[in-house]
């Protein structure tokens, strides 16, 4: 009995620690509570006793808890492995002699044992051992460079002495710069803290290069200080390089004694020849092998090929020749030189690779790689690496490096794929959706016979088929056959409508063959034959390019029918008239004369035509044939006629050729026309701010009424018409043209009368630029004429723009208010940042009821500008201003 009161008391003290985990009303609360107070992180025994009550009154709340200890427990067993792995890095790193694969195989045996790598301390320590590896690592690639180094030392000091001995001393100052430097870096790799830890193959190479070339310096400069001596004192002794030595003999006058025959070589043995015939076979063969290597330029291939022909010549070398041998030694020579500097140039294309890959993730921002790149970059890279591996012996201590930042780069890689792996899911989610929608809409439509509407929706599907996104080949194979057979299942209706409305248009197709193929051909039945096509048309949609196809092959019959028709109509027409002709030569002559952009050729061209239209060319060409034989004078020709032929001498010869016909068909003169009444209907002005015609009086009548010509109309419509013969006899408008004379006529006008427009705008836009560049170099005389300015321009107002842009710019503020008013005389649009000004501009002018408008003195306004400093803003709004201004 006395155990309860107890449990209530600490329930109670529990539920206020945990600030109401216990007395909460709901499952939810209670955990929410346990969270908010395990965000402070209490004490581990807090944490075990509030799990010990809570878990048994709701489990759901103690989840959070029951984690929270899980992971303390995790945390203190990590805490325990850490500090015994710790424990195993300090120790090697206290070593003086560390071994490379022991501190690799630590890292490898810390993460299988479960080592929290990438905290402290094993984070720090991690960095240490690989640092202290990548330092022995690079300790051992540079004695290997001192060495290589060594090498080459020896050949300068081997190449100089061939050369005169002058030449060697000129050089000894900088090969014994060079030799010291070597010494010195020799002597600081053996002085580097982890020179203990090389591996033991690598003191006694350093050791054995600095031997040798200790060896051949000293040699060299014995020899070269005795050379030099024996070049002071006759009496000293010769150096005994034989090249200096010569020299100097001769150059204290010495002879040169004959080199001492050499001993005879003893005969060889007698060979049985096809003994001999066969090694001097297998050598040549193993002799061809390393030549063709060396010259390729293979390392290692020409190290084993040389390998080869040394054990070829041990077997066979006492029986193959001595010119075979020589070949032999020489060959073996040149591939001992490429091994060696195959294997430096190797090490220097891997430190390339190396400082390559470490740069891959230290690209500034913005110029990172990314994933794709970054791939192929990687792949080349090792690609790169396999090839210099091929071309001389491996470097391990640079592969651990290479591959380590490859390693690095490569999380990038791992980054993208994975998102290309997320994108993909998505994708393929996305398209399976649209998948099933199109299965429910082909359900949802399947009695539907709105085949627009049908169609409309299977495009639609379609093209979001083709945007849902990037799938792999497999994957977009699987659900492409699937998308195919829903298509098609969603489309089986429209598809059947397609090939039952084919039919009945292949059988319009051949309705029309038949009209086409009629003597006879009705116009009525052809109208009818193409409204059942449209309706057709509009009925089922097809492929547009089956459509056109279908289409083109029922217009096809009717079109030649409408053409033997027009050909008929152009037969029975083809004997033209005299003025016909000379109509058409006219309309060609101004055709051509649009095509040479001459305004002034086009003008006396179209002067020419309306001249042939009337019949004046006919009658002029007739004129001066009568007059050619009896030397008539020039002024026997009409009145009409001499401007038409001054202006367009090209037609002489058209209307030449119709007067002969005239004279045949009529050979009396033909009177002059009577000049015609002047036009009272004008076109309309439809330039921007043009006064708008008056409307015409509406006259009497009804709809359908005939005109003046003809015979009804209500009493008195026509009392005010002029009586035919006040409209002017027939031949004062000239004689009827054919249709194809007409035609031509009417498509020259239009084509002639457009070239001018245009030949007027390219006019008028010259005539801006050039005063645009005379304002802008304040030069005067490059101002436009008053002529080409226009008509709207005098030479009154010119003088002052003149005057304007000759003298010195003015205030610029002062020309602000003028340009406004220009653009409001022009009704142009003014900047944003200007249009308060112009506002308050109007205003102004309201009040002014006695000034003349802008409209008025856009011409003064204009020499204001023009005498302001030339501004490119202000450029163009002048001439957006000029470019309706000047053409009023």
């Amino acid at each position: 009995m006395t155990s309860t009161p107890s449990k209530s008391q600490d329930t109670q003290a529990l539920d206020a620690l945990t600030g109401g985990a216990f007395s909460a009303p709901t499952s939810g609360e209670r955990a929410a509570r346990v969270r908010e107070w395990l965000a402070g992180n209490p004490d581990a025994e807090q944490i075990q006793q509030v799990f010990q009550e809570l878990s048994v009154r709701d489990r759901g709340a103690a989840k959070p808890l029951r984690e929270k200890l899980d992971e303390i427990k995790r945390a203190r067993g990590q805490e325990a492995i850490a500090a015994e792995w710790a424990a195993k890095a300090e120790t090697l790193l206290a070593l003086q002699r560390l071994n490379i694969a022991d501190a690799m195989a630590w890292q490898r045996d810390a993460a299988k044992a479960g080592a929290p790598l990438s905290r402290e301390p094993l984070a720090s320590l991690k960095t240490r051992l690989a640092e202290r590896v990548r330092g022995i690592e690079d300790l051992q690639h540079r004695v290997q460079v001192q060495r290589e180094a060594a090498v080459l030392l020896a050949q300068r000091i081997e190449v100089l002495s061939t050369k005169p001995w002058q030449d060697a001393l000129a050089q000894l100052g900088v090969l014994q710069a060079d030799v010291a430097h070597w010494q010195e870096q020799a002597a600081g790799l053996a002085g580097d803290a982890n020179w203990a830890s090389v591996d033991g193959k690598f003191p006694p190479l350093l050791e054995n290069s600095k031997a040798q070339l200790l060896v051949v310096w000293e040699a060299f400069q014995g020899a070269l200080e005795q050379a030099r001596v024996a070049s002071e004192d006759v009496a000293a002794p010769l150096p005994p390089v034989q090249i200096w030595a010569d020299a100097l003999r001769l150059a204290r006058g010495e002879t040169l004694e004959p080199p001492a025959a050499s001993e005879p070589r003893p005969a060889r043995p007698a060979v049985d020849p096809a003994q001999r015939e066969q090694a001097e076979q297998r050598v040549a063969e193993a002799l061809r092998r390393v030549q063709q290597e060396v010259t390729e330029g293979h390392g290692k291939a020409s190290a084993a090929a040389a390998t080869a022909l040394r054990n070829a010549f041990k077997e066979h070398g006492r029986l193959i020749g001595e010119k075979l041998e020589a070949e032999v030694h020489a060959a073996l020579a040149s591939a001992g030189e490429l091994e060696g500097w195959q294997r430096w140039r190797a090490d220097q294309l891997r430190e390339e690779l190396v400082i390559k890959a470490e740069g891959l993730l230290k690209r500034p921002e913005g110029h990172s790689l990314g994933g794709r790149k970054m791939q192929e970059t990687l792949r080349q890279m090792r690609e790169q690496w396999k090839q210099t591996d091929q071309g001389g012996p491996a470097n391990h201590g640079l592969w651990r490096r290479f591959d380590e930042a490859c390693n690095a780069a490569h999380k990038v890689v791992e980054a993208w794929l994975d998102k290309r792996k997320a994108e993909a899911t998505e994708h393929r989610a996305q398209r399976q959706a649209l998948l099933d929608e199109l299965k429910a809409w082909g359900a949802a439509h399947a009695a539907s016979t709105d085949w627009k509407d049908l169609s409309r929706g299977l495009h639609q599907f379609e093209n979001r088929w083709r945007e849902a996104g990037h799938l792999g080949e497999k994957a977009f194979a699987e659900l492409q056959a699937q998308w195919k057979q829903a298509l098609q299942e969603a489309g089986a209706g429209l598809e059947q409508a397609k090939q039952a409305s084919v039919q009945r248009r292949q059988a319009l197709i051949e309705e029309a063959k038949a009209l086409g193929a009629a003597a006879q051909l009705r116009i009525d039945a052809v109208k009818a034959l193409q409204q059942r096509w449209q309706a057709e048309a509009q009925s089922v949609p097809l492929e547009r390019k089956f459509e056109q196809k279908l289409w083109d092959a029922f217009r096809k019959p009717i079109d030649e029918a409408f053409q033997r028709k027009t050909e008929e109509r152009e037969k029975a027409a083809a004997a033209l008239s005299a003025v016909d002709r000379a109509v058409l030569d006219a309309a060609r002559a101004l055709q051509a004369a649009n095509a040479t952009g001459d305004a002034q050729q086009i003008k006396a061209s179209m002067a020419a035509l309306e001249a042939a239209t009337r019949g004046q060319a006919a009658a002029v060409a007739a004129a001066a044939a009568a007059a050619a034989p009896a030397e008539a004078p020039a002024a026997a020709a009409p009145a009409e006629a001499a401007p038409v032929e001054a202006a367009a001498p090209a037609e002489a010869a058209p209307a030449a050729e119709g007067a002969e016909t005239v004279e045949e068909a009529a050979p009396a003169p033909v009177p002059a026309p009577a000049p015609r009444k002047p036009v009272v209907a004008v076109r309309g002005d439809d330039r921007p701010g043009a006064r708008r015609p008056e409307p015409a009086a509406a006259r009497g009548g009804r709809f359908g009424d005939r005109d003046r010509d003809g015979g009804r109309g209500r009493p008195g419509d026509k009392r005010f018409d002029p009586r035919r013969d006040e409209r002017g006899p027939r031949s004062e408008r000239g004689p009827r043209l054919g249709d194809a004379a007409f035609r031509a006529q009417r498509e020259a006008l239009e084509s002639a009368q457009a070239a001018l427009r245009k030949l007027a705008a390219q006019a008028h836009g010259e005539v801006l630029t050039n005063l645009l560049g005379a304002w802008e170099k304040r030069a005067a005389d490059q101002v436009p004429s008053a002529q080409e300015l226009g008509h709207g321009v005098t030479p009154a107002v010119r003088g002052q723009w003149v005057q304007s842009i000759g003298g010195p710019a003015g205030d610029a503020d002062a020309a602000r208010e003028a340009l406004l008013r220009m653009e409001i005389a022009a009704e142009a649009p003014t900047p944003a940042d200007q249009l308060a000004a112009r506002r308050m501009l109007q205003l102004q002018l309201l009040t002014r009821r006695g000034d003349p408008s802008p409209a008025q003195t856009w011409a003064q306004d204009a020499a204001k500008v023009l005498a302001s400093p030339y501004d490119q803003a202000t450029a163009r709004r002048v001439q957006n201003v000029l470019k309706v201004l000047l053409k009023r």
